[in-house]
């Protein structure tokens, strides 16, 4: 089982997040258990960020278990497709194009994802499997 970890989830427990924190760190200790637990080049850039250098993001991600796992061609233009669909509806500028990118990955590249954004993954990526450690 190939799990797809969404930024939230890693913010949750790198922040110690103390609404979801331990629910997002048991949700991702289940997904190890039951196999690998990846992410995109958008979760590492976004989750990156929170450390003071690059080599503590890679020692970070590595101690939890997060493989990365680069963004195919495919992915990149069902990304594009949801991305226009979601434009086309109406949606708003607001959302940008980085969590499009995560779904699609999610969706192609991954048995399921770990978020808890679930109500915009379901509306565009509607097969996408959704753990989701708020609605526990």
């Amino acid at each position: 089982m190939i799990t797809a970890v969404d930024t939230n989830i890693l913010l949750d427990v790198f922040g110690a997040d103390r609404a979801f924190g331990q629910a997002s760190k048991d949700l991702l200790r289940r997904c190890i258990a039951e196999g690998q637990l990846v992410a995109c080049e958008v979760i590492w850039a976004e989750a990156g960020a929170l450390f003071p250098s690059t080599s503590a993001a890679r020692e970070a991600m590595q101690q939890l278990g997060v493989e990365f796992s680069p963004m195919s061609l495919e992915t990149a233009l069902e990304a594009a497709r949801a991305w226009k669909d979601y434009r086309r509806g109406g949606g708003p500028k607001n959302r940008v194009a980085a969590d499009f990118l995560i779904g699609a990955h999610a969706l192609h590249q991954a048995d399921r994802l770990l978020t808890r954004d679930q109500g915009f993954y379901r509306t565009y990526f509607k097969p996408l499997a959704i753990l989701d450690p708020s609605r526990r």
